[in-house]
């Protein structure tokens, strides 16, 4: 599985991290992935704390393929 980040989309409610740490924050409180710089990361299907995550995004800014 896929996950993707579109910052654009972010409004930096802070929810995605409370479900999930691969989810960090840049200064400006717009998210990232902890560990890349990268918009894209993948997961297990198993990883359920950051499907929660994905789903819970108000925005939209986080999917998942």
């Amino acid at each position: 599985m896929k996950v993707t980040i579109i910052p654009e989309k972010c409004i930096a409610c802070g929810l995605c991290q409370t479900y999930s740490n691969l989810f960090d924050y840049h200064d400006d409180g717009i998210v990232k992935f902890s560990n890349s710089l990268e918009t894209t990361q993948t997961i297990t299907p198993l990883d359920r704390n950051t499907i929660s995550a994905v789903k819970s995004c108000p925005t939209k800014s986080l999917t998942l393929e």
